[in-house]
């Protein structure tokens, strides 16, 4: 293992073996090279990382090699506000603002948006949804916002097929009767996906891997958006009015984001527009369904069952849904696996990274394409995600390791453009 560390503006270099251990400094005079000069940490953008991170803590050090990192893990919003009143935050370009961070900031509202210095131009939010940021007064600041769309896809649309059939096929009462040792308890016949129509309003990447999903199973795909896609990506999906939605549909599945126009889009008149019998389906945001609507159309009968992965005020359910047979319903699991959590905090590190040392973002939100002042968009595959943050890998760090051994012992050295600015990093 190879580490270095600032030492009167050279490189010190500390190589470990199994057996033996060597500490060199190399200066001009001994290699023949020219003297690495480590850049002041001062000359270094700074970022801010709030909240935790689970599977990237080490991506995110090795972004020490560019930029000055500050953490606020742990805390309360009142520490924060006073952070950014002080001066902690005077030099902070950008942020990293994980899911953990309502616990420690509360939402990033129009009052902590104000409070931020304006150095603050960039906030890379860990989350496909980001209704807990405040767009609006990001905008009026000139404050950019990225999200996590793509690396989000697959796991929520699984869970929503997984929602959908559960629904369909009724599977709430004979699973819990089972639980209590009564077989299938007062179990009632389902219906069969195949030939249905399956409604999707918000054919984003959700809404096309759940409309993927759903033609293996025979379904046909009708969707509403604001625009309609380019019918190269709609593979088949016919796109209709909202009304038209609302009353073809035999399940419709909420894939959209959450906005003040978006609020309750799924209220008693939709629900009255609906097919008798339709199916509900919800993984993106509670509050896009008047919750205290959905209890009643379940009760009346009008609409067959839901499945349910969001709810309007989580962790909070509606006491009408929980009552009901005809509710399958899950506690916000549309991201709960590893790899999805890992993809996803690789995301914004990538748009952090990108959008401080380049001014280019991947996943800016939608409400802010189009501005003249935001961040060039920067394409990004999404199998690219899971490449680790290049900071270790971009020309401006060009590392040259030769190894020789001499008298049995080996030895590592390192060459670095003298460019970079390193002040502790492990390679």
């Amino acid at each position: 293992m190879v580490r270095t560390s600032v030492l009167q503006n050279s490189v010190y270099i500390k190589l470990l073996e199994s057996t033996k251990a060597s500490k060199r400094a190399f200066y001009p005079a001994s290699i023949g090279w020219r003297l690495i000069r480590t850049m002041p940490s001062s000359t270094k953008p700074t970022v801010l990382l709030i909240g935790g991170l689970t599977h990237c803590n080490d991506e995110w050090k090795s972004l020490g090699i560019k930029y000055n990192l500050l953490e606020f893990r742990k805390g309360t919003r009142d520490q924060f506000l006073e952070n950014c009143r002080n001066g902690t935050y005077d030099a902070v370009r950008g942020c990293y603002r994980s899911n953990a961070s309502v616990s420690v900031t509360g939402p990033f509202d129009a009052e902590l948006i104000s409070a931020l210095p304006e150095s603050w131009k960039y906030i890379a939010h860990n989350g496909a949804g980001y209704d807990n940021v405040d767009v609006n007064a990001c905008t009026r600041r000139r404050i950019a916002v990225s999200s996590t769309p793509m690396a989000v896809d697959d796991s929520t649309a699984d869970i929503g097929m997984f929602l959908l059939l559960g629904a369909m096929r009724q599977v709430h009462v004979p699973y819990t009767a089972l639980r209590a040792g009564k077989w299938k308890g007062k179990a009632q016949l389902g219906h069969d996906p195949r030939g249905k129509v399956l409604g999707i309003l918000g054919m984003g990447g959700i809404g096309r891997a759940m409309a993927k999903r759903a033609r293996a199973f025979g379904m046909e795909i009708a969707y509403h958006n604001r625009r309609r896609l380019d019918p190269a990506i709609e593979d088949g999906a016919r796109y209709v009015s909202f009304d038209e939605l609302l009353s073809g549909s035999d399940v419709l599945s909420l894939n959209l984001a959450l906005n003040s126009q978006t609020r309750h889009i799924i209220g008693a008149p939709e629900l009255s527009r609906m097919k008798k019998g339709v199916v509900v389906v919800n993984t993106a945001r509670g509050a896009l369904i008047d919750e205290a609507a959905l209890a009643d159309a379940l009760e009346s009968g009008h609409v067959a069952a839901v499945g349910l992965d969001v709810f309007e005020n989580e962790p909070e359910v509606h006491p009408g849904l929980l009552a009901s047979d005809r509710a399958f319903l899950v506690p916000h699991l549309g991201t709960s696996t590893y790899e999805t959590q890992r993809d996803m905090e690789l995301l914004v590190l990538r748009n952090l990274e990108a959008v401080v040392g380049e001014g280019r973002m991947f996943t800016l939100v939608s409400e802010q394409k189009g501005l003249d002042w935001v961040p060039k968009e920067a394409s990004l595959e999404k199998d690219e995600i899971k490449a680790e943050p290049s900071s270790l890998l971009r020309g401006n760090l060009n590392v040259l390791l030769l190894k020789s051994r001499r008298q049995g012992m080996s030895y590592l050295f390192l060459f670095v453009n003298p460019a970079i600015s390193d002040s502790h990093a492990a390679l």
